[in-house]
């Protein structure tokens, strides 16, 4: 296990730093996405305890997003003391473009991989999409239960 956490830390410290057009900061990035990912509207407090910010935290993050037109606040139809962080195209747009950069930027090492590293590469993929799914009903879980 110490082996594919490793191997999982060493890549994702090279793939979050990967050069970007736009010089937005990892926090910004990371809230478009989540946000983005599923596609549906979250709770500040989801939010916060997705993104590791405290709840101060994020609120004056998603303030700066709402001015830069990426994000817009609304109420929450089934609980009026709450609001709902939904993504604006501008916002989704971010995360298209940062996603075509980092196509672009590994489509050339994948290539210098052996046709063998390509093959048990593209086996991999559906496992680690799969530990992804099964981290996120779990921390979905623990957040339920809370």
């Amino acid at each position: 296990m110490t082996h594919l956490t490793d191997g999982v830390e060493d890549f994702n410290r090279f793939y979050i730093r990967l050069p970007r057009r736009r010089k937005l900061p990892f926090s910004t990035l990371s809230v478009l996405d989540a946000l983005a990912f599923d596609g549906s509207p979250k709770r500040l407090a989801e939010l916060s305890a997705g993104e590791q910010l405290s709840q101060p935290g994020l609120t004056q993050l998603v303030q700066r997003l709402e001015r830069d037109g990426l994000v817009v606040r609304g109420g929450d139809p089934r609980d009026g003391r709450a609001v709902l962080v939904h993504i604006t195209e501008e916002g989704r747009g971010i995360g298209v473009s940062r996603r075509r950069e980092r196509i672009g930027q590994l489509t050339p090492l994948v290539a210098l991989l052996s046709p063998e590293d390509r093959r048990a590469l593209a086996k991999v993929i559906p496992v680690l999409e799969r530990l992804a799914q099964l981290g996120r009903e779990s921390a979905g879980a623990a957040r339920a239960a809370v």
